[in-house]
């Protein structure tokens, strides 16, 4: 059924927070009134399986800066965004009455959670109204992937990479849309919930993160041009990518595509502008590069649906898998008997952020070493984590877990992992406060 463009469309905003680059707003914006809705659902704020509260302060911070930037950016497009602390299916319905939505739009998701969340509220809703659901969390689209199915996606990432690198194009980012002529004007605007609403008391940023900055387009955006045009780090980014200390040994730019702040197509030509006015190298194309990884990991979990969450993973390897609490919180406190180890998970404790060479590190500890159930630990980067992408969690700990996409199964040697990546101590020093060498 095609929309209708004289009624009122909603967005129905998810993981795709941003006007620039927005396939479901530029749909909407088409119709002469348009109208935005985002929910803190209150069961992403609840305890898992394992008792972890899947989504931790840091991340709840991050989302609510994110929030107050969208609806003023939407607010001088003409387009109020509503906000809610509560389920979507028990507040939609009501909404779409209220303001007489014929179209919803959305970003589409694939996850259990997700589509069980939207299949509720279809059926909450009037059945007239119509669903418009777009894949906007990708470099490669679905529909331009040399694959005629996600079930012919590779299980190794070189395979995926090298035929999309020669049969697939990046699409051109769609523009903020103009503000509309006919702006709908709210009798009462909803409040945004803080901190404390949300369940957690306020606190200040550890001054040792890695990552001091703030949710919302205009921060990942500012963090491009400080990364790539002000100090051209990017020009470098290959070499310094493992590092462990700093706001600039990485783009850092995860944690705003995590919750769609900024589009990977957007960062895909902002890399190909500075190749064409700085400099082309390995560097700039291993940020690509690494785009490409985060792409793979959604077109996995397309692939496999919900064994990437189960203990066999997609290789359905049936390994004796351990439920030990003492070594659970030894590992979460960081007092195991690796130094290196216990100082990443004392960094993402205290700030939410955790270096790519420290989560492999980590994970790989967790899983190969101490043999502990692979699904606790990637549980609880869901909660601690600022960037946590449930493809590219999921995915990862599976990959150093050996039941997903690494073919050659390895382990870390975390000694020498230290010894190459820190090795003067000056990380593991940060983080447990004392002298080791």
């Amino acid at each position: 059924m095609s929309p209708n463009y004289s009624e009122t469309a909603l967005v129905w905003y998810r993981n795709d927070l941003r006007i620039e680059d927005n396939i479901s707003l530029t749909k909407a914006i088409k119709h002469n009134t348009v109208i935005a809705v985002y929910f803190f659902d209150p069961r992403q704020f609840q305890k898992d399986q394992f008792g972890f509260v899947k989504t931790g302060k840091y991340r709840a911070r991050f989302q609510l800066e994110t929030i107050a930037e969208l609806r003023k950016n939407l607010k001088a497009l003409g387009i109020p965004l509503l906000v809610f602390q509560g389920k979507p299916e028990a507040i939609l319905g009501e909404i779409t009455q209220k303001y007489e939505v014929g179209t919803v739009y959305l970003q589409r998701e694939w996850t259990e959670e997700e589509t069980n969340i939207r299949d509720a509220v279809i059926k909450a809703v009037e059945p007239k109204i119509t669903f418009v659901e777009s894949y906007d969390q990708f470099l490669f689209d679905p529909e331009d992937i040399p694959y005629t199915d996600f079930q012919s996606i590779p299980n190794v990432f070189t395979q995926f990479r090298k035929k999309c690198e020669k049969y697939s194009t990046v699409r051109p980012c769609m523009p903020a849309p103009k503000p509309l002529s006919r702006a709908l004007i709210l009798e009462q605007e909803t409040a945004i919930p803080t901190l404390e609403d949300l369940g957690f008391k306020s606190f200040d940023p550890d001054p040792r993160t890695a990552f001091p900055f703030s949710g919302g387009e205009g921060a990942a955006k500012q963090r491009i041009q400080d990364y790539f045009w002000d100090t051209r780090k990017l020009s470098y980014y290959k070499h310094t990518r493992n590092g462990l200390l700093g706001e600039n040994y990485s783009s850092k730019l995860s944690p705003w595509l995590a919750n769609g702040s900024i589009s990977p197509r957007y960062i895909y030509w902002e890399v190909k502008k500075y190749e064409k006015e700085v400099v082309r190298n390995q560097d700039t194309y291993w940020l690509i590069f690494e785009l490409i990884w985060r792409d793979y990991f959604k077109y996995v979990s397309l692939k496999h649906g919900n064994r990437i969450f189960q203990l066999q993973g997609i290789l359905e390897n049936n390994y004796h898998w351990h439920h030990n609490v003492d070594v659970k919180e030894s590992w979460i406190n960081g007092t195991t008997q690796e130094p290196f180890v216990n100082a990443n998970m004392k960094e993402l404790a205290a700030t939410g952020w955790m270096s790519n060479r420290g989560r492999q590190n980590v994970a790989s500890y967790w899983a190969k070493e101490l043999k502990q159930d692979w699904r606790i630990g990637a549980a609880y980067f869901e909660s601690m984590l600022l960037d946590y992408d449930v493809h590219s969690n999921w995915g990862n700990w599976m990959y150093n877990s050996g039941v997903g996409n690494d073919p050659r199964d390895r382990k870390f040697n975390i000694k020498l992992q230290a010894d190459r990546y820190d090795r003067d101590g000056k990380f593991q020093r940060l983080w447990l406060q004392e002298t080791l060498f």
